[in-house]
């Protein structure tokens, strides 16, 4: 890894960002012309169906979004009737979200297209690479955060 000097191509952060965003931004295309959603709205559906009952701002921190893009996206969901939001008792300050019938169902249709667009973009790779890859990803956000800012 040592080198004379930055050659942003060999820079892993940046590799590991555009890498990222190839894959959202096929993925995304897809999800928009299939159901109607953007990359922030499917990631709040499918974070609200696997802990329903969650905040926006637990949503923020599992999924690394800004407030900003989470507060839109949700909004959005509210609006086409795919997500619910209730009083939190804990916090009166937030709501709890909720997928509705409708984002149930929809949420049954975009998970399995989902799992098609990993096993068609990983499936040229052996599945121990994968998990050893699944836990080199673990590994280094866990020391991203260790690291914090230079």
């Amino acid at each position: 890894m040592s080198q004379k000097g930055l050659i942003l191509d060999r820079f892993i952060p940046y590799r590991l960002s555009v890498t990222s965003n190839v894959v959202s931004d096929v993925i995304s295309t897809a999800y928009e012309a299939l159901f109607g959603l953007s990359i922030p709205e499917w990631r709040i559906v499918a974070v609200v169906a696997e802990q329903d009952g969650i905040t926006q701002q637990g949503v923020c921190i599992a999924t690394r979004m800004d407030k900003v893009t989470v507060s839109r996206a949700t909004i959005a969901l509210v609006d086409r009737g795919l997500i619910t939001r209730a009083p939190n008792r804990a916090d009166r300050r937030s709501r709890l979200l909720a997928l509705s019938e409708a984002g149930r169902r929809l949420y049954a249709d975009v998970a399995p297209k989902a799992i098609e667009f990993e096993e068609r973009i990983f499936s040229i790779f052996p599945a121990g690479e994968l998990d050893r890859f699944m836990a080199m990803l673990r590994a280094i956000e866990e020391r991203a955060l260790e690291v914090g800012t230079l």
